[in-house]
């Protein structure tokens, strides 16, 4: 399981950067990503990561104003959120997978982000 930290509470248009220990053996075609589930909804998707060539996808939602990471020395992954809007308030979570769309068999622990207006 991957644990997300990095959470806390900002004002709108503020910046947090989360991280994402990896797993000790993560494979180059595996892919880390990360899902957030805003309160009452459903979770979702918000950017992905290929670890080996560091190809990233995003979903239209935060293009532009997220950015997802990797550093392999430090075997961490990280999103760095910019802008951050009140709709972007959810428990935010790191998975790991092997394809598009991902479909993550096992969560770890979020954190809370509350960006207030």
């Amino acid at each position: 399981q991957l644990q997300a930290s990095g959470g806390g509470m900002v004002q709108a248009g503020g910046s947090l950067r989360l991280s994402c220990a990896a797993p000790g053996r993560t494979y180059s075609s595996a892919i880390l990503g990360w899902f957030r589930q805003p309160p009452g909804k459903e979770r979702e998707f918000v950017a992905g990561i290929r670890w080996g060539a560091g190809t990233t996808v995003y979903a239209d939602s935060v293009k532009g104003r997220f950015i997802i990471s990797r550093d392999k020395a430090e075997n961490t992954v990280y999103l760095q959120m910019n802008g951050l809007k009140p709709e972007d308030t959810a428990v935010y979570y790191c998975a790991a997978d092997v394809a598009y769309p991902m479909r993550p068999k096992n969560w770890g622990q979020g954190t809370q982000v509350t960006v207030s207006s």
